[in-house]
């Protein structure tokens, strides 16, 4: 079996499955195939009692030479221990060999193998490498330690190998790889590679015990913390039982909360079964904690607890009247609710009106929901907290804009992880009353999404035939909410939806005169800023002028928020001068505005300054107030087409078209050339282009720009007009007089054209502003041509009439 002169033996081959030998490594082996127990039989017969074992590449019963390795470990048979299922061999490995040829022999494997030496470095001695084998016996050390080897061990084993390349093996064959790890570096002969792909390895399995560590360390930390803080719970439990403070003190104090409040017996049944639930629960628990916070939300409702109404109209009146300028629909509302409630009260019952039901103090301020609704910076939200200070009742405050979730509204039921009651409830609780003034500011900002309706959560709030027996989700009990003055406020009454605006009473508040802001600013708003700046009124003095100049040229806006603002800028800017020593006071007029905060911004449109053919000056209204428009009409050669422009939107489009069907219709009754409509085309403009317009409003505007353009007669320069019109000629209602007259009065209009139904809006206008305006009521079209379209003939007559006046009297 052995020819040493070549070097070659011929061996018994052992396939080992999964492991891999390595040379000077003493390892335990099973075998149990009967191929592998006549290679064994076959070794231990032979003279030098030597095996050859090499690794499969697959695992398969019957080891065939294709599926072996070509390189293995040359073996010595050491103990063998004979069993009912095999042999149990230890193996010794001596030297690696390569595999020259496989063949078969007596039914088992035999291999014709050659040694395969250590190729060393050139140079044992270099640096590089010494530290690279110093390197691996360190890390090596390290890790035979970390897994639990005695120290004396590790040193014995491994400071008794000197030779690098069989250290390499040594460690190689102890440390955690894959078999394809280990065969790589069996057939690795170069000992400085074989000990860099051993270092890496070793590295790893460092790495590897030391990140297992820490786990291990941390599960056993927080497992010791949880058994140590269980330990100290259940000592605790046993003083606080000693000392007869188990919770049942605290479950006390609550029941006894609870008995003070006049609670409905429904409720009252409710809160026991609660009570009950947290005696029974252990004081810690997640279960306790919920429950608490739920009796505590409930002891901390208003269930009976009223705050006394300041019945004093003259009083009332007075306050409302501090606080704020102007809005008498808003006053009288209140004081008339004031009344009502005083009449109540006062008269004997015997008096009253019989045939009413229902608790005496509740009676008739059921169902008092109001709806503010105006362009912002009128004093809705303000005049709410003045309602509050004159009724002498708590005021609560919530901002519904963007709410789009139920829940804000009905709350989060108990099932759910850190649920609370919905900003009803809660705003309930912050006011300690039950019948504060509640605002629910910007109703008309409501948002829906997948989580539910706000709004539609609100129809309960706001019903005062519902409202007495609100349930909150998180509560889960009827709470009564019949005696809150509910205010809302929105800005546009379209976006509130129908069944909510239905339960509300609205009160509209309309956009500040030039001449209201001049009041509210001298009034309120410069003696606020003048405070806040740290100026007194000797130091700082707007005049009038310069009030009508922020006013004109730097807002635009229906109520007093900018104008606020820009009078707070200059107090800023003479506070800076004042406070470093540039002046001592200031009086400020129109004049001196600009050089202070810069040139105005707004630059609203002012009247023409002579009559024009197919331009007429209409009137429109916007939630910043009113202002005049123009409406200009073009004719020229084309096909009877009809162009607008001006980014109007359908409804104007619409009265475009119906203004020149009228036109077609009666054009000779007009006075209108047949053919100066036939084969033209048509073009209307409104300015500014960049702005989209729409609205019924301007037909009466349309049809005079082009009835003045198709017959040559100019229109009026200092006449604004209103108006939507028929096919027929008749001019219909509008929306927004008040504001649309002072719009053309600020822009220099002297008259203006109403529908006749609109003469009763007059009446929101004051005397004053009546009087600074003259208005012709028309209710055909007709009659709106014969005022606007200024005829040669009336031209001259005016002119002769004009010069009659200023002709001196005969003597």
């Amino acid at each position: 079996m052995t020819d040493r002169t070549s070097g070659r033996v011929r061996l018994p081959v052992l396939p080992l499955r999964e492991t891999v030998m390595f040379p000077g490594v003493t390892a335990p082996i099973g075998a149990g195939r009967p191929a592998t127990l006549r290679a064994i039989e076959a070794s231990l017969k032979g003279e030098a009692k030597l095996i050859f074992a090499v690794a499969q590449r697959e695992n398969v019963d019957n080891a065939q030479p294709e599926v072996l390795y070509t390189t293995g470990t040359v073996a010595r048979v050491g103990q063998v221990q004979r069993g009912l299922g095999g042999i149990q061999l230890l193996l010794h490995g001596e030297y690696r060999a390569a595999v020259l040829q496989y063949s078969e022999n007596a039914g088992h494997l035999e291999a014709v193998v050659q040694e395969a030496p250590d190729l060393l470095p050139l140079d044992s001695d270099d640096a590089a490498f010494v530290a690279l084998y110093k390197e691996v016996r360190e890390r090596a050390s390290d890790l035979a330690l970390k897994m639990g080897l005695p120290q004396e061990v590790v040193e014995q084993v491994l400071e008794g190998v000197e030779d690098p390349g069989r250290f390499a093996d040594l460690v190689a064959g102890y440390i955690d790889i894959t078999p394809g790890e280990r065969q790589a570096l069996l057939e690795t002969r170069g000992v400085e590679e074989r000990l860099r792909r051993v270092l890496i390895h070793v590295q790893r399995q460092l790495e590897l015990v030391e990140a297992q560590e820490e786990i291990k360390t941390k599960v056993q930390e927080e497992i010791g913390e949880r058994q140590r803080e269980m330990f100290l719970r259940e000592q605790l439990k046993a003083i606080q039982k000693e000392l007869g403070d188990d919770g049942s003190q605290e479950v006390e104090e609550l029941r006894e909360r609870v008995e003070k409040l006049a609670l409905p017996d429904s409720v009252r049944e409710e809160v026991e079964r609660e009570l009950r639930r947290l005696e029974r629960a252990g004081r810690d628990s997640m279960e306790s904690q919920i429950i608490r916070t739920y009796l505590e939300t409930i002891v901390e409702l208003p269930w009976s607890v009223r705050s006394e109404d300041h019945l004093d109209l003259i009083e009332a009146a007075t306050i409302l009247d501090e606080d704020h300028y102007g809005l008498k629909d808003v006053k009288d509302r209140v004081l008339e609710f004031l009344a009502v409630r005083q009449l109540l009260k006062v008269r004997a019952p015997d008096e009253r009106v019989t045939g009413q039901v229902g608790n005496e103090d509740d009676r008739g301020t059921k169902g008092q929901i109001l709806l503010f609704i105006g362009p912002p910076g009128v004093g809705k939200t303000s005049i709410a907290k003045s309602i509050a200070r004159a009724m002498g009742r708590r005021y609560i405050r919530i901002s519904l804009g963007g709410a789009r979730d139920e829940a804000d509204i009905r709350g989060h039921r108990r099932t759910y992880v850190g649920a609370m009651p919905g900003r009803i409830i809660e705003g309930m609780k912050r006011a300690g009353t039950k019948n504060p003034v509640f605002l629910l500011d910007e109703v008309d900002k409501l948002g829906v999404s997948f989580q539910g309706d706000p709004a539609s959560a609100l129809l309960e709030v706001l019903d005062p035939a519902q409202n007495d027996s609100f349930t909150d989700h998180y509560l889960g009990l009827p709470f009564d909410l019949s005696e809150v003055l509910f205010i809302a406020t929105a800005n546009f009454r379209q976006n509130i939806p129908a069944p909510l605006l239905d339960r509300m009473e609205t009160v509209e508040f309309s956009g500040y005169t030039e001449d209201d802001k001049l009041i509210i600013a001298r009034q309120y708003l410069i003696p606020r800023q003048l405070g806040e700046s740290g100026l007194s009124e000797v130091e700082l003095k707007l005049g009038d002028s310069a009030i009508r100049t922020l006013i004109q040229g730097y807002t635009r806006e229906a109520g007093v928020r900018q104008l606020e603002r820009e009078i707070k800028k200059i107090a800023r800017k003479v506070a800076r001068k004042i406070a470093t020593h540039e002046l001592e006071k200031v009086a400020i007029e129109g004049d001196d505005v600009d050089e202070l905060i810069g040139r105005p911004t707004v630059h609203p449109e002012r009247a023409a300054g002579e009559d024009q053919v197919g331009i007429a000056t209409g009137m429109y209204y916007t939630p910043a107030g009113g202002d005049i428009m123009f409406v200009e009409v073009s004719v020229m050669p084309g096909r009877e087409n009809l162009v607008l422009t001006g980014q109007l939107g359908d409804v104007m489009k619409e009265s475009a078209q119906a203004a020149l069907t009228y036109a077609k219709t009666n054009a000779r009754a007009l006075g209108i050339d047949p053919k100066a409509i036939t084969d033209k085309d048509v073009h209307i403009h409104v300015p500014a282009g960049s702005i989209p317009k729409d609205g019924p409003s301007a037909g009466v505007t349309m049809a005079t720009a082009l009835i003045s353009a198709l017959s040559g007669i100019p229109v009026r320069h200092d006449l604004a007009m209103t108006g939507e019109i028929t096919l027929s000629g008749r001019v219909l209602p509008i929306g927004g007089v008040k504001e649309k007259v002072l719009g053309a009065c600020r822009a220099g209009i002297t008259s203006v054209i109403l529908p006749g139904e609109n003469l009763a809006d007059l009446e929101d206008l004051s005397e004053d502003e009546r009087r600074r305006i003259h208005v012709e009521p028309v209710d055909d079209l007709r009659a709106v041509l014969k005022i606007a379209l200024r005829r040669p003939d009336a031209v001259e007559h005016e002119a002769q009439r004009d010069e009659t006046e200023l002709a001196p009297s005969a003597p």
